[in-house]
């Protein structure tokens, strides 16, 4: 079977209740203990840097960004990611992932962070951060606090906790 024709797509407000539908699935109702989920409580995604994927009219994923802050430096928290089971491995995560990055750095956003195995986000450029330099509140598997630096040594001294930016447009 060859691999679906999808589109990416910046995400707009129109996108909403469809996306929060595809979390439903994906993800149920206990997504909402989890500390990333936590942390972008009360604060909205960067509609400029959230991406949709779309076979057709169907909307297969979604990735979100949210601007956060860890110790005084500024980064971005990659998540949720999520694709339609019957579509993953086909490559919408990776182009989604892509997408973001790209537009993130584009608008001069130097560092990416996330929750998730590294075998799989470091095909895009993310790596451990080392154990006890940057933490959650909450319950986090410090293995998969993951890093991309959209700027050449954005990540270098980078200590702190990661909180909500709430300056952020």
């Amino acid at each position: 079977m060859s691999d679906p024709a999808f589109t990416v797509h910046a995400e707009t407000a129109a996108d909403a209740e469809a996306i929060e539908r595809l979390h439903d699935r994906t993800f149920g109702p206990g997504r909402y203990a989890r500390t990333a989920y936590r942390i972008r409580e009360g604060r909205n995604h960067s509609l400029d840097l959230s991406f949709t994927a779309r076979i057709g009219t169907l909307l297969v994923g979604s990735v979100r960004l949210t601007p956060i802050t860890i110790g005084p430096a500024k980064a971005i928290l990659l998540g949720p990611l999520t694709v339609e089971p019957p579509f993953r491995d086909h490559g919408i995560g990776r182009a989604l992932i892509q997408r973001s990055l790209e537009n993130a750095k584009g608008k001069g956003h130097k560092l990416v962070v996330l929750v998730g195995d590294e075998p799989f986000y470091g095909k895009n450029g993310f790596k451990k951060i080392p154990k006890g330099d940057v933490t959650m509140p909450g319950p986090v598997d410090p293995a998969r606090l993951l890093v991309a630096e959209l700027e050449g040594g954005a990540a270098a001294g980078l200590k702190g906790v990661i909180a909500p930016d709430w300056d952020a447009p």
